[in-house]
């Protein structure tokens, strides 16, 4: 997380700030924007694996547009504008993995009022992200098909969450072609953040996990593996198989010795 104020630097210099972010996922907030800042994404990365970054805009960013630097050149990611669209998450490819800089520059304003440019961003892989824009950065989470043995195995192993439970409900954002599938737990083997949670009064899990409108999700009876990866703080749907034919798959796969990992299922 950085924090910054555009009323701390000196009112007469005309020299850009820069800040340096070493994490593969973080938060920005520029408060007061003035001028430009540069916003140099420079992770601690072993590989290159690295190639897209994704950005998430707060949903009261103001003051101020992004670009992202290419060759020397400016190219605009999100403009002021486009700040305010809920969900509105901008994605691009990065050609030096290892350094991504990104230029914010404030917009003219008369007064002083409060106002905020911050932003969420995530640096993925070309694997979780097969292209420049939210929606097939998903693609690999929904697939709308169902998985073959070898990437439900993979899935228990590398998934940010592994949830074994039913479905409550589906609900339809057709404005952000986005579904939800409000998932009641009874197992929550992983998570990588709090999406599934535990209700006082009942006791029983749940959370929301979110997948493409084309994949046309509808509720079913019966027990589920739910997997997937998070992004922003929202868990996004990958391989889903039914409880009992995950069961098959992982035991037949055991007694092979083909399990990339030991999954404890009880």
């Amino acid at each position: 997380c950085c924090l910054g104020s555009g009323l701390s630097w000196e009112p007469r210099s005309r020299s850009v700030e820069q800040v340096h972010l070493r994490c593969t996922e973080g938060f920005l907030e520029w408060m007061y924007p003035a001028r430009a800042l540069r916003v140099v994404l420079e992770p601690n990365l072993a590989s290159a694996q690295h190639t897209t970054v994704c950005i998430k805009p707060a949903t009261d960013f103001q003051g101020a547009s992004i670009y992202v630097e290419r060759a020397g050149q400016l190219h605009l990611v999100v403009s002021e504008a486009e700040g305010a669209r809920p969900h509105h998450v901008s994605c691009f490819s990065a050609h030096t993995p290892h350094r991504v800089a990104l230029f914010l520059q404030a917009s003219p304003q008369r007064d002083i009022s409060r106002r905020t440019a911050s932003f969420q961003y995530e640096l993925l892989s070309n694997q979780s992200a097969a292209g420049h824009d939210f929606k097939k950065m998903a693609l690999l989470e929904a697939t709308c098909r169902p998985c073959d043995n070898v990437e439900l195995l993979m899935a228990i192993c590398s998934s940010d969450f592994v949830v074994k439970g039913s479905i409550r409900n589906v609900s339809h954002d057709p404005e952000n072609h986005v579904s939800r599938v409000d998932v009641s737990a009874q197992k929550v083997y992983r998570q990588k953040n709090r999406i599934f949670q535990q209700d006082e009064a009942s006791g029983d899990w749940r959370g929301p996990v979110r997948t493409l409108l084309q994949c046309k999700v509808k509720k079913g009876g019966g027990d589920f593996l739910f997997t997937g990866n998070e992004h922003f703080g929202e868990a996004w749907l990958g391989c889903a198989p039914r409880f009992k034919d995950f069961m098959l798959v992982y035991e037949a796969a055991r007694e092979r010795g083909a399990n990339p990992c030991e999954f404890q299922l009880n």
